[in-house]
């Protein structure tokens, strides 16, 4: 089967991606399209100056590490650990938003804010060629995906290999 994939490029808007994913949840659904259309999220997280990202990526990393350790443990201590291990975490994010002084928690949501790139795979087969040219033409035209630029890539095309690894390894 021949792949073609539309690549769309959110920035900072997860809500609008987000409305992106319902709308192609919705078109499988209603269209019984099954595996015809499939949809990913490529999210990149910028670095700020100081390098914040990577601590606060460190902190859930640790505690899920310990949740490891206690995993031989009998089934009621791994509860009471997991309760410690969360109310650790809710008592260290407290501190570190109060250790912020007097930033706004709004500005701080946007400046974390994610790059969104939501990548859709149409997979129709050989003998569904008019199909196939019909959702190229469609999802473009729809209304969360017509105000961000799209990147139509098809079997034939020099970054179709790249894309087509990136839409893999994506979850």
């Amino acid at each position: 089967m021949a792949h073609s994939y539309l690549i769309f490029d959110f920035g900072k808007d997860e809500e609008t991606a987000q409305q992106a994913r319902h709308k192609v949840e919705s078109w499988k659904q209603g269209f019984r399209l099954g595996n015809k259309i499939s949809i990913k999220f490529e999210r990149e997280e910028p670095e700020d100056a100081s390098g914040n990202a990577a601590e606060e990526h460190a902190g859930p990393s640790a505690v899920e590490h310990e949740t490891s350790k206690t995993s031989a443990k009998h089934p009621a201590e791994k509860h009471s650990a997991a309760k410690r291990n969360a109310g650790e975490g809710k008592h260290a994010g407290k501190k570190k938003a109060s250790a912020k002084g007097g930033k706004d928690t709004e500005t701080d949501k946007e400046d974390a804010a994610t790059n969104v790139r939501v990548l859709v795979r149409l997979d129709f087969s050989d003998h569904e060629k008019l199909s196939l040219q019909r959702w190229l033409d469609r999802i473009p035209t729809e209304e969360p995906f017509k105000s961000v630029e799209v990147e139509i890539i098809r079997q034939g095309d020099p970054e179709f290999v790249k894309t087509n690894e990136l839409f893999e390894t994506l979850g």
